[in-house]
């Protein structure tokens, strides 16, 4: 099974859209079993809230449900338990560093470098464009799930 970890600042907008849209691409694909998805923060800002609704909004109009998904911290046993924990962006890789120490199985990504355009997923808490961010999880998704199955 292939253990997945998506991580933001504050897992209520980008990682859990990653999660989803993941878990629904996994899904079409037929390869569910072969699968296990998740996401998490680095910060505690957000723990116990659920989806930011303007996210909740983007995949709902994309038939995506997150109901019952709610904000958590990544955890110590995390690094151990997932083969992949992908961030969004720079500042949660060198958070995750900071809570993790290292990363010794090189485990850590950013979703968009496994695109033909490597950088940063578009954060909609500051910029409100959460269009951007979903068509940036998408294109990532979708190029993760490619070289995983390619395997």
């Amino acid at each position: 099974m292939i253990r997945i970890l998506f991580v933001c600042h504050g897992n209520i907008c980008r990682s859990p859209m990653a999660e989803f849209v993941m878990k629904d691409l996994v899904r079409k694909a037929g390869a569910e079993e072969m699968f296990h998805i998740e996401s998490a923060a680095t910060s505690s800002e957000e723990l116990g809230n659920p989806v930011y609704p303007p996210a909740r909004q983007v995949m709902a109009a994309h038939n995506l449900n997150c109901s019952g998904k709610y904000a958590r911290r990544i955890t110590r046993s995390d690094y151990n338990d997932f083969d992949h924990i992908v961030c969004m962006d720079n500042n949660n890789i060198r958070n995750a560093l900071r809570f993790w120490g290292s990363d010794p199985e090189g485990k850590i990504s950013r979703l968009l470098d496994h695109t033909s355009r490597p950088g940063e997923v578009a954060d909609p808490w500051y910029s409100g464009n959460f269009d951007a961010t979903w068509r940036d999880v998408t294109e990532g998704c979708q190029a993760l799930l490619d070289i995983l199955t390619e395997r």
